[in-house]
Order: C-alpha cells, then structure tokens, then sequence
C-alpha cells in the first residue's frame, strides 16, 4: 500500500511547473529578492506536504525545510532591513497558483513535492553559491556563505529519499522498451499509472519534447495520453505517460 501510494503521487509531480529562483543575482536586491521568494515557497510547500503526505520520511524532511529555511528566511529578513533592502512579503502569482495546485492535487502529494524540493535545492545551491562567491554586500555575501553547507546537506537528503521512491517504483516496471525523448525517461517508458495531466498540458509536454502538428489525444485505462503528432517532418504516433515521459512510435 505504502509503494503505491508513493507511485500515485509521482503523478502529479511532472504535471506541475514550479517557479523557482534563478541561478544567479545581478545585485545585492536581486538576491534578496529570489532568495526571500525561494524560501518561502520552500516553507509555504513543506507545510501542505507535512499535512498531506503519506511516506513518513517526506513527512520528517517536511517539518525540517520549515525549520531550516523559517529560521534562514528571518536572518535574511534581518540582514536585508539593516542593508536598507527591500524584502518581498507576499509570494508571486506563479508561486502562489503553483501552491494551489500542490494544496489541491486529489493525488497524495509526496513525489510532487519530492520533485519540488529536488528542483529548488539545485536552483538554490546554484543561487547561494554564485553570490558567495561573487556577490556586492559584504553581509549578503556572509549569509549565502554560510547557509550553502546547509542547502547542500537539505540536497543530499532528498536526493536519498527519492532515490528510495525510484527504487520502489523500478520493482514494478513492467513495459517492453521503446525509443524515448525528453527530459531523462526511466528506461522502460511509457509507465502506466494515475495521470494528472490534463490534454491541453499532455499537448504542451509533448511540444515541447520537439513534436508538431499534435492530435487525435486520449487517455487510455493504463493513464497514458496517445495520439499522433510530426516529429522531424514525420508522422508519428506518441505517448505522455504520468511521469512526462514522452515516448515516440508507440502502439
């Protein structure tokens, strides 16, 4: 039960395109700014999945991201009010709408939010990193520097844990292999499975996989998105499994 639990919830995971900071700040505000944004969403996101994952261990890292970046986001908040900085107090539309879709998925929420926090560390790391080294206020420059081991340490734990989540999900691949594209598909695509993708989004995935000209989609019983599109001046049949995955040439 707990497996599939945890494979339901990948599948809203890919369906879900987050804002998150850029990789780099061109000014003392600019950090500011992108660090204040990423760190409340990291709070604002790790609330609804403390209230609504299953696994426990996403639960646990959950509660540690409000911990961690509640007590980064006040430092910051400090340091920024001293450096006479203004501090954004309200997430974005995008961060918000991207919150909605989090609090409302009808999916358990522990692979979205998973693939949330693999994404903002990476970002984040790269962020921190790049004023630590290069930034234009002596105190910012201080902070990135000392919050990047623990950005790190937060990365490799959810790196671990969803590396558990892929460990449980590879037990039940069942499907022949096929020619993929996109963004780094697990070896056996297309995977059955709940899919939350909604054919407007299932037809945007595919787009911007490299096809054109995509039609005739539906969604079969095993929640694989099918239909037709052109792919390097050629017709070809195509799949969206609930990962993303965007398979070519399949029946």
């Amino acid at each position: 039960m707990k497996t599939r639990l945890l494979l339901a919830s990948l599948a809203t995971a890919t369906a879900m395109t987050f804002a998150l900071p850029a990789f780099a700040a061109d000014s003392a505000q600019d950090f500011v700014d992108k660090a204040t944004a990423g760190g409340m969403f990291e709070v604002d996101s790790s609330k609804i999945a403390e209230g609504k994952a299953q696994d426990q261990s996403v639960k646990d890292f959950a509660q540690k991201m409000i911990d961690d970046h509640g007590a980064a986001n006040a430092k910051l908040e400090t340091i920024a009010g001293e450096q006479k900085l203004k501090v954004p107090t309200e997430l974005d539309a995008k961060h918000k709408a991207d919150l909605d879709t989090l609090q409302n998925s009808k999916d358990p929420v522990d692979g979205s939010y998973v693939q949330i926090q693999r994404e903002a560390h990476s970002d984040a790391v790269k962020l921190f990193e790049s004023y630590a080294k290069d930034g234009d206020n002596a105190q910012l420059k201080t902070f990135a520097q000392e919050t990047v081991p623990t950005l790190k340490m937060h990365q490799e734990m959810i790196e671990k844990i969803a590396t558990t989540m892929g460990t449980q999900t590879s037990a039940t691949k069942s499907e022949t292999p096929t020619v993929t594209v996109g963004d780094a598909p697990d070896p056996t695509p297309p995977l059955s499975g709940a899919n939350s993708f909604t054919e407007d989004q299932a037809k945007s995935r595919i787009q911007d996989a490299g096809f054109s000209e995509v039609s005739k989609l539906t969604k079969d019983d095993l929640g694989i998105w099918r239909g037709e599109a052109n792919k390097d001046g050629k017709n070809t049949t195509v799949a969206l499994d609930y990962k993303g995955n965007v398979v070519a040439g399949t029946n």
